[in-house]
């Protein structure tokens, strides 16, 4: 994983990338069933003026997971987490979650490519 102020290069990973686009933000991690949705746990690293990565190695298999956007947690920034999305699916709170799918491979995935806020 990249340290503060460090690029990543999705390109060159065999992980998966999570990237959030999200202009005005000062803290953006990610939350999900793969870190038992612990908004501490893992913190995206800024790439320039909006966008958030962070890479993460998951075994394959179907993961919910938001972005937490300074607090609020989001399935894309801008978008009401009420909205229907293409990869989300209703969880218990009556809002919804983003879901990826890993599967075997070799190479980067990218998920959470979303619009800018």
């Amino acid at each position: 994983m990249a340290k503060t102020g460090e690029t990543l290069d999705p390109k060159t990973s065999d992980k998966t990338v999570f990237i959030c686009h999200a202009l005005t933000a000062q803290h953006v991690s990610l939350a999900g069933s793969f870190n038992g949705w612990d908004p501490q746990s893992t913190p995206m690293q800024p790439q320039g003026e909006d966008t958030w990565l962070v890479e993460l190695e998951l075994a394959p298999g179907q993961y919910e997971y938001k972005f937490v956007v300074d607090g609020a947690w989001c399935c894309e920034p801008g978008l009401e987490d009420h909205a229907p999305c293409p990869d989300c699916v209703p969880n218990s709170l009556g809002t919804m979650n983003r879901t990826v799918e890993i599967r075997e491979r070799s190479g980067v995935v990218e998920v959470g490519v979303g619009a800018a806020a």
